[in-house]
């Protein structure tokens, strides 16, 4: 299940805004029974509805993976450094190695 912070910044995105935490334009809070938005004060972007937000749950679950898949290939490419002097050496087993990353890593 796709978190409230994944489904907001879909909304927002879709509504032409960016979500900055920073500018504290909204409060999320939870009570024990689940996260809620507390306050919201986005400059001409009313607050979502329920539906609204749950409209944005496959796509959040979407991006929540493919986030996962690249932590993963980060890691897995590892130092820049490295892979530039991997590419100077051999930029064939470069290309392989990254090839199978992502193979192994697939986004949805």
């Amino acid at each position: 299940m796709a978190g409230l912070t994944a489904k907001i910044k879909l909304y927002l995105e879709a509504n032409s805004k960016t979500l900055d935490l920073e500018k504290d334009n909204m409060m999320l809070q939870n009570d024990g029974s689940g996260d809620y938005i507390k306050s919201w004060s986005v400059s001409g972007l009313a607050k979502p509805t329920d539906e609204q937000l749950a409209s944005y749950e496959t796509a959040a679950n979407k991006e929540n993976s493919n986030g996962n898949v690249r932590i993963n290939r980060k890691l897995a490419y590892g130092d820049i450094g490295e892979q530039l002097d991997e590419i100077y050496k051999d930029i064939d087993a470069w290309k392989k190695r990254i090839k199978k990353i992502k193979e192994d890593n697939p986004k949805g």
